[in-house]
């Protein structure tokens, strides 16, 4: 492999500074303003449909996302595109049960529900167990990145974390979630693009273009997908489709980082169109980060696979190694600068939520001060979000691997996730659980998934299905054991007695 000089020039390190510069300067402009939690957490609950779309579906696009699917594409082929499926079933659950009870009751987080329904053990636990999965989950984001880009382009692995650290803690601490939803859409436009251009630019270089993919693809087995029931094969039609359904529910339903996108929306009506339109643009979107890793290894099957020649360690390297030995000068600073700044829009997301859930979640309900000035309330919402911060940074450096980034991230998600769809569809879908039953049905459904994450083959993709059905079925059975909750308990809570449709 080149040295980085050969690939990387001054022109480079020039866009890649200015492009980072200006996405902390987005984030900090939104500063002003800001007087109360309800603008700092939800932007005073004022945006449309089409911006919650569009940073719903930024969401799923973090810095090892945009290294992930590339990856698991020229690796594996582009089959796990087909993952996206399970937004068919993740998305109309979501938008039918989900937002009508998290919307109407005008709550913060969606751990708030759990109290209403059940008790506040509950919505600590519940709440305390977001917090710890998206430390872990933010560590990654922050280390995974920086560990391929450091591979690839030489750059140290401390300067890119603590570079996307402290200037995404910075323009969040300030910003709030109106700086998260619109450095969310930039980076969005920016990768999206930039990896259509890219994918194009490889199409045209490679003879027969896209039908030479195909076939080149065919003949290397790189276009197969296993169609067998068995939940010990690692990627099945099955697990994309049903396994990974729940998978994405966990995300959408009961996760602070989306909840939290949701709530801005100016109304149930508008939050719920956001999310149609979101579905409408996941697979074309999707498909061109999938599909982008069949291209590149037709394109290096043609030129010499770096993966076999040993100039890059691993499949997840893929995109940033064909950007800078392929693009023009200042186009490879740009593509670099775009998945920092994919980690830094992750990690600024993920911070707010946590601040959101710390300080409504257990703060406001542990040490209640109804006289607190918002004022104060801000100031001290700025302190955890520049801690958290501080926490992810320190974190990435203890991040160990846990396979490719693709399966370490949905695993993390999966294993924790999976018993909390099972107690938020537990609480709502039946009047008859009780608090007592919840409870332990969701200590059940976490100890069977660990169990079974750890102590058995099955595959990833079905580890948070596992997780919501023993939590629901053990949850209803010993909720049969307490008498049934009463009717105050109940009410606007369950879905035979839900709120109304309308905003």
């Amino acid at each position: 492999m080149p040295p980085l000089s050969q690939t990387f020039g001054w022109l480079d390190y020039a866009v890649f500074a200015a492009y980072l510069a200006l996405t902390a300067a987005i984030g900090l402009w939104f500063a002003r303003g800001q007087h109360d939690l309800k603008e700092y957490f939800l932007a005073g609950r004022s945006m449309g449909s089409v911006v919650v779309s569009m940073t719903i579906l930024a969401a799923l696009f973090s810095g090892i996302t945009f290294l992930a699917a590339p990856g698991e594409g020229y690796l594996h082929g582009p089959a796990f595109f087909l993952v996206n499926l399970g937004f068919f079933i993740a998305t109309p659950l979501t938008n039918i049960v989900f937002l009508r009870f998290l919307y109407s009751h005008r709550f913060f987080t969606a751990y708030q529900y759990l109290e209403e329904r059940f008790s506040t053990t509950l919505r600590t636990l519940a709440s305390g167990a977001f917090i710890l999965r998206v430390l872990l989950w933010l560590a990654a984001a922050t280390y995974a990145p920086a560990l391929a880009l450091e591979q690839v382009t030489g750059l140290p692995l401390w300067f890119t974390i603590v570079c996307t650290g402290l200037v995404t803690t910075v323009y969040t601490t300030f910003g709030g979630i109106r700086a998260v939803i619109w450095t969310d859409i930039m980076q969005l436009v920016v990768l999206f693009g930039g990896m259509l251009a890219v994918v194009l630019l490889a199409l045209r270089q490679i003879p027969g273009g896209l039908a030479q993919v195909i076939e080149l693809g065919r003949a290397g087995g790189k276009l197969e997908l296993s169609l067998s029931p068995d939940p010990t094969v690692r990627v099945t039609l099955w697990g994309l489709l049903i396994g990974a359904g729940f998978m994405y529910l966990v995300q959408m339903a009961t996760d602070q980082v989306s909840v939290q996108r949701y709530l801005t929306a100016r109304s149930l009506r508008a939050a719920r169109r956001g999310l149609w339109i979101k579905l409408a643009l996941v697979l074309p979107v999707t498909g061109v980060f999938y599909g982008s890793g069949l291209v590149f290894w037709a394109f290096y099957q043609l030129k010499g696979d770096p993966l076999v020649a040993g100039q890059i360690t691993k499949a997840d390297q893929i995109l940033p190694y064909f950007v800078l030995h392929e693009l023009p000068a200042g186009l490879p600073g740009l593509f670099i600068a775009a998945i920092y700044a994919a980690s830094m829009s992750t990690i600024s997301a993920g911070i707010n939520s946590l601040t959101s859930a710390s300080l409504v979640d257990f703060y406001q309900r542990l040490w209640p001060r109804p006289n607190l000035a918002e004022t104060h309330q801000l100031r001290l919402a700025r302190l955890l979000t520049f801690g958290y911060g501080a926490i992810v940074m320190l974190l990435a450096f203890l991040v160990e691997s846990l396979g490719t980034l693709l399966e370490a991230t949905n695993k993390v998600i999966s294993m924790v996730g999976g018993p909390l769809i099972g107690l938020f569809l537990l609480g709502m879908l039946t009047a008859r659980a009780t608090a007592r039953g919840a409870l332990l049905g969701w200590a059940i459904g976490t100890a069977a998934t660990l169990w079974i994450s750890f102590r058995t083959p099955i595959s990833f993709l079905w580890w948070a299905l596992a997780g919501t059905l023993v939590t629901l079925v053990a949850g209803y059975l010993l909720s049969l054991l307490d008498p049934p909750p009463g009717e105050r308990q109940l009410a606007g809570l369950t879905w035979s007695r839900r709120p109304p449709a309308e905003d």
